[in-house]
């Protein structure tokens, strides 16, 4: 008989990576929280296998697309991201617990006050940014990574607020998210954390996350651009809300 948990995880994989296909980003913070919530399977497992879903996500969604990105805004946020990213790691060892968590905590409260600001009226810049700005973004998804896990709300509040077609926004949304992955599988590689459990839920997923990158690809929401723009500040609300919960609980 089929294990129930792995059949729920495949299933927050498929929903995952439909979200993530139609927005740029929600794979991992959908698995993630799901896992983590239902504990469905080990984190560090799930996290590998998310990695690798994502890059499997991209090879599918991105082709066609790449004409859409806007590259010396891409690559400012890439050159952001990597020195950015050892640093927060290198910053955690630093801190202590206490001011880690308060970091976590004021994190929270930005991204979610910022996230309401944005859902309420989902407006774009009147003119793109700067490359400056995007290099801003990318350092501090880098370095919001490397301290908590999650580089994405940055450059996600960052590239939604553009001037910019979604269809644009996705496209680069899922190049960042594929390097990053792509650097966190060598890193876990590496390490030697590719074990054996996790190419078999990776073998389990490749079908299901695959069709749902297609359906994304080929049916995504007919839903107008402002409603997107406001699912995503939403998402970021949701995002900040939990950073906050965590924060707190770890406080007490």
């Amino acid at each position: 008989m089929p294990d129930p948990a792995l059949i729920a995880l495949l299933a927050f994989f498929a929903i995952g990576t439909y979200f993530q296909t139609v927005t740029g980003f929600g794979l991992g913070m959908i698995v993630m929280g799901a896992a983590s919530g239902f504990d469905l399977a080990p984190l560090p497992v799930v996290a590998a296998v998310v990695s690798l879903m994502a890059l499997t996500n991209s090879a599918v969604a991105l082709p066609g697309k790449l004409h859409h990105i806007d590259w010396p805004a891409a690559r400012a946020v890439l050159i952001g991201v990597v020195p950015a990213i050892v640093a927060g790691v290198l910053l955690l060892d630093y801190l202590s617990a206490v001011a880690a968590t308060a970091l976590k905590l004021l994190l929270g409260v930005v991204i979610a006050y910022s996230g309401v600001v944005f859902a309420l009226r989902p407006t774009q810049l009147p003119a793109r940014s700067s490359n400056r700005s995007f290099f801003a973004s990318g350092a501090l998804a880098g370095l919001f990574g490397g301290l908590f896990g999650m580089a994405g709300p940055p450059v996600i509040f960052h590239f939604y607020r553009q001037p910019m077609e979604l269809a644009a926004v996705r496209s680069m949304l899922l190049l960042v998210f594929t390097f990053t992955s792509a650097s966190r599988t060598v890193f876990v590689g590496i390490q030697g954390g590719l074990t054996a459990e996790v190419w078999w839920l990776t073998a389990f997923a490749f079908v299901l996350v695959t069709a749902a990158a297609f359906a994304g690809r080929r049916y995504p929401p007919p839903l107008p651009p402002t409603v997107m723009r406001r699912i995503a500040f939403t998402v970021l609300i949701l995002i900040g809300l939990s950073l906050i919960a965590s924060a707190l609980f770890a406080l007490q």
